[in-house]
């Protein structure tokens, strides 16, 4: 189960609607932050509506793989991590994602939107499904990373997940050409 760790204050507007938009670094997010902020205006300008800016912060890691080249061959080694470490690591996470929500929130500020922003610790795909269920939210929407076939098959996709398990409707906004 995922942990919060962050709330900020405000409140927008959805007649009556939660809209729950999920970002993270790429670019991708930032499209779809925009192509919601531009085409869902009067939908999330109503003032009983509200909008949600969503970050899932991975979750720390004890163990971590590297690559040591010996020659044309690679060896990928497992090494446990400090504790310190650790959290260090978890502490540029969690300011990543402060500063990624606070530059989404004045984006939606800069466009006459409030918004609440909500992070929390886990792997995306479950930490965003639960969000949904957790601030009873009425609509997902998020930017397809582009991935293709053979990479979303090994990798997964976490839009494809949010589609299968989210208790809403999802909206995939794919950034064109």
């Amino acid at each position: 189960m995922a942990e919060e760790i962050l709330l900020g204050g405000g409140s927008a507007v959805v007649e009556g609607k939660k809209v729950m938009v999920a970002v993270e670094e790429s670019e991708y997010s930032h499209y779809a932050l925009m192509w919601t902020l531009n085409n869902l205006r009067e939908s999330i300008s109503a003032p009983d509506s509200q909008v949600l800016i969503f970050m899932a912060q991975p979750p720390p890691q004890h163990v971590v793989t590297f690559a040591a080249s010996l020659g044309s061959a690679r060896l990928y080694c497992p090494v446990s991590v400090t504790p310190e470490f650790a959290n260090s690591v978890q502490e540029n996470h969690k300011k990543l994602t402060v500063a990624l929500l606070d530059r989404a929130k004045e984006i939606c500020t800069e466009r006459g939107v409030k918004a609440e922003t909500i992070a929390e610790v886990g792997d995306p795909k479950t930490a965003i499904c639960n969000a949904i269920q957790k601030y009873n939210v009425d609509l997902l929407v998020m930017g397809e990373r582009g991935l293709g076939r053979i990479k979303r098959a090994f990798l997964g996709s976490v839009s494809n997940y949010c589609i299968q398990n989210a208790k809403c409707p999802v909206l995939v906004v794919k950034k064109l050409p």
